[in-house]
């Protein structure tokens, strides 16, 4: 069963700035640091798990690229903190974890569903999976009300995290075809 983590694949969560003084926010790539997603030789089955308190801020967005406006280092400092123990709870949900209940083809890729534990609540999630070259991209949006999550919110909700946030996790695709 091939296993990767972050040595060998990449998990990203993408959050959008909504409110009326959203200009002094930013949109933001964020990386989860400790991660592991094994996936079964016929690939009819995923298992990951994920530390909430390994959330770090990559950069600023700006649309679907990263941008190039810099996010100080007294920020990323910040923003990781309110993720990792304001948002996620971290100290009491330190675990993220999905398990498959159904692997299908779909076209030239694979969707995904299954369950996913989440700040102490479990969904059902489905999630979409694309070769992009040698990569394999697995994607899904996850509202973060459905898990009990409060999307961040400062100065008197005037600046606010969309309550949908983006999850992407790249797996490079073996020279045989395998995950």
């Amino acid at each position: 069963m091939p296993r990767f983590d972050a040595h060998t694949a990449e998990c990203f969560v993408y959050a959008k700035r909504e409110g009326l003084l959203s200009a002094v926010g930013h949109d933001l790539k964020l990386r989860v640091a400790d991660f592991h997603v094994s996936v079964d030789d016929a690939r009819t089955a995923v298992e990951a798990s994920f530390r909430a308190d390994s959330i770090e801020v990559v950069s600023a967005m700006h649309g679907d690229r990263q941008s190039s406006e810099r996010v100080s280092d007294r920020e990323r400092r910040e923003i990781e903190a309110n993720a990792r123990f304001e948002v996620l709870d971290a100290k009491r949900h330190p675990d993220i974890a999905f398990h498959s209940t159904r692997v299908a083809t779909a076209g030239d890729g694979w969707t995904v569903e299954g369950a996913l534990r989440l700040h102490g609540t479990e969904r059902s999630i489905r999630v979409s999976v694309k070769r992009e070259g040698s990569v394999l991209v697995a994607r899904t949006t996850l509202h973060q009300p459905d898990f009990g999550i409060r999307p961040f919110r400062a100065m008197l909700g005037a600046l606010k995290i969309q309550p949908d946030v983006g999850v992407e996790i790249r797996i490079p695709e073996g020279p045989e075809g395998e995950a």
